[in-house]
């Protein structure tokens, strides 16, 4: 296992459409998650997306399983690997909140996601996922499918005056690396 360097906004390899996955369960496959994870964990991240650290692939991974340290506020979400998901919205509810992400380090801004989706795809062995999701996982599983589009969430934000420096915007937190 290796800690990855993530991308930054600006580096055009997060703004390209990645590709399918071909082949499960195979070493370089399980070796890339585990690259993944360990460079999650390194941050504190709640996900992260093959795309944010070089790698051109539909491959998400999210959850910590238990609380995160970055969002403490909100319920643990279990650990999933995602290979080649699909998103469906399931009605018409947005819901708006404040999102960081690894590649847009130290701001934050107010997105509007689904309130509810439905989320299919494969685990790293190729077994089908398919769940059914609100609140926070909602948000996060969406946060992170984007990047396989190459979307940030700034691209986004409908109101930028809800946008800006953690440390502006949150003072008397501690400094984070987003």
């Amino acid at each position: 296992m290796a800690i990855q360097t993530i991308l930054k906004m600006g580096d055009p390899r997060l703004l390209r459409v990645a590709q399918p996955v071909t082949a499960f369960d195979t070493l370089e496959l399980h070796q890339l998650v585990a690259d993944m994870e360990e460079t999650m964990a390194s941050v504190n991240g709640a996900g992260l997306a093959a795309p944010q650290i070089g790698v051109d692939l539909r491959l998400v991974i999210f959850g910590t399983g238990q609380i995160n340290p970055r969002y403490p506020q909100y319920e643990p979400i279990p650990k999933t690997v995602l290979i080649n998901p699909t998103i469906t919205p399931l009605g018409d509810d947005e819901e708006e909140g404040w999102e960081g992400c690894l590649s847009v380090p130290g701001m934050r801004g107010v997105v509007p996601r689904w309130a509810r989706v439905r989320y299919t795809g494969f685990c790293v062995r190729g077994e089908a996922i398919d769940r059914t999701v609100d609140g926070f996982h909602a948000r996060v599983v969406q946060h992170e499918c984007d990047h396989l589009d190459g979307k940030l969430y700034p691209m986004r934000i409908r109101d930028f005056s809800r946008f800006g420096f953690n440390e502006v915007l949150f003072p008397g937190l501690p400094a984070e690396d987003d």
